[in-house]
């Protein structure tokens, strides 16, 4: 095929690596769609190569598309923007890092390989002023990172508050509607296709926690890496947890919560952390449910704005990606270039023992008295305050028997208290002989914001 075409414009040329749910979609849509997103570009968007790793599936291309060597087509010379879809951090890693340092724009939608290695992407992209774009990343279809970078470039943005996980945003809208417990509801979204074969980056949290560290390091102007992101998953919520959350005419939602904070002697930081909280139903991520997802973001000038819709699956992820190739393709047709790293801030991250939050913490105690006075005592003796406490008779099988104690249930709901404090507090409970069991400590979000 000619560099030319015979209007005299030069084609731009594509590679992509993978062909999985996402690239297939991708590719579908650039054959169907050739013509109108030549007219978006301005020049027409060409199909260069496939990198896959099983040559002898049928695929429904032309043979000669497709190749296992996704290094031997990067570094092709016809070869003008990278789609990443592969996956996994090792083996995209240097071949990302080669097209970039060649002058080739990169789109990815791999937030683990982001969550580590941004800085040393951006760097590549910046020495050959070329793009890097991964709205894709976070959040599937939904824009939310385009927003951040462009649209937000000349606001302060306070804090973005998200449920990015489709599967655990699933599982538990489940067992909020059903009452079903964890490994019941975890069973049926494997079942369903909404969770993977092995579900525990998604239930304990490290894909939110990925998509946590990018969203923050946009927000702030600051490198935030996954390991930086306070991280808990969902598999010790109950369905005792949320007859609590609806006791609250609240519910449980897996947040990634980022934030600028002021320290204590006056300096700012940014805080990154992931974990199921419960939030009141008035609050707008409350209405959230299934594998949706959705992202608000609080900033000086433009106040709460919430983006919303499908943040998984083949076509949506696909649409995220081919908006990404589009942008890239016009930078390349025009000769321009997309906003690069922004880390001129470089606050560092808050040590998660001094963030404050308010907790709901139940326990299991002796049905005697003095136990109450004695629970919060200890509160105060580590300066948590406690806005709310209930306490309930809890039915033992036997309970008539001579040997048998009666038992109750404490609830605390506390006021504003640091993690620090909230930690000792429970550690001194436990060791309580008159406490027979901390049965669920979880946070209170969207309370003090709203």
């Amino acid at each position: 095929m000619s560099d030319v075409t015979a209007s005299g414009v030069r084609p731009v040329g594509v590679a992509v690596l993978g062909m999985g749910t996402v690239g297939t979609e991708v590719i579908r849509y650039m054959t169907e769609n050739a013509e109108a997103l030549a007219a978006r570009i301005g020049a027409p968007l060409v199909l260069r190569g496939v990198a896959v790793r099983d040559l002898t599936r049928d695929r429904g291309l032309d043979p000669d598309l497709l190749t296992a060597d996704p290094a031997a087509l990067v570094s092709r010379e016809d070869v003008d923007i990278v789609v990443e879809l592969m996956g996994g951090i090792d083996l995209p890693r240097p071949l990302l890092l080669e097209a970039l340092r060649h002058g080739k724009a990169v789109v990815t939608a791999n937030k683990a390989l982001l969550a580590e290695y941004t800085d040393e992407l951006a760097e590549a992209a910046d020495s050959t002023h070329t793009d890097l774009y991964f709205e894709a990343a976070v959040a599937g279809a939904i824009p939310v990172i385009g927003p951040l970078r462009r649209s937000m470039a000349g606001d302060q943005v306070e804090r973005v508050v998200g449920i990015v996980n489709g599967t655990t945003n699933y599982i538990l809208s489940e067992m909020g509607s059903t009452g079903a417990d964890y490994s019941e509801t975890l069973a049926e979204a494997s079942r369903l296709g909404y969770a993977e074969a092995d579900p525990t980056a998604d239930v304990e949290g490290y894909d939110a926690a990925a998509k946590a560290a990018i969203l923050a390091s946009i927000a702030f102007h600051s490198r935030v890496t996954a390991g930086d992101v306070y991280r808990e998953g969902i598999s010790r919520i109950s369905p005792d947890d949320f007859e609590s959350a609806r006791d609250m005419d609240c519910t449980i939602k897996l947040l990634a919560i980022c934030e600028k904070l002021r320290q204590s002697d006056g300096s700012e930081a940014v805080s990154a952390r992931v974990y199921p909280a419960l939030l009141p139903n008035s609050h707008p991520l409350a209405a959230v449910n299934g594998a949706f997802n959705a992202v608000v973001v609080e900033a000086q000038a433009a106040g709460r704005l919430m983006f919303y819709g499908q943040g998984a699956g083949g076509a949506p992820t696909a649409s995220a990606v081919l908006g990404d190739m589009v942008a890239a393709a016009r930078n390349k047709a025009g000769a321009g270039r997309a906003p690069g790293e922004s880390t001129y801030a470089a606050l560092p991250v808050a040590n998660m023992d001094e963030i404050s939050t308010r907790y709901h913490v139940r326990m299991r105690v002796a049905d005697k008295p003095g136990v109450l006075a004695q629970v919060a005592t200890e509160f105060s003796t580590h300066g948590v305050s406690i806005a709310q406490v209930r306490q309930t008779e809890v039915e033992v099988p036997d309970a008539e028997a001579e040997d048998v104690e009666p038992t109750a249930e404490i609830t605390v709901l506390t006021h504003l208290a640091t993690e620090r404090a909230l930690a000792d507090t429970v550690a001194a409970l436990s060791d309580q002989d008159a406490v027979t069991a901390i049965t669920s400590v979880i946070r209170l979000e969207g309370v003090d914001t709203e």
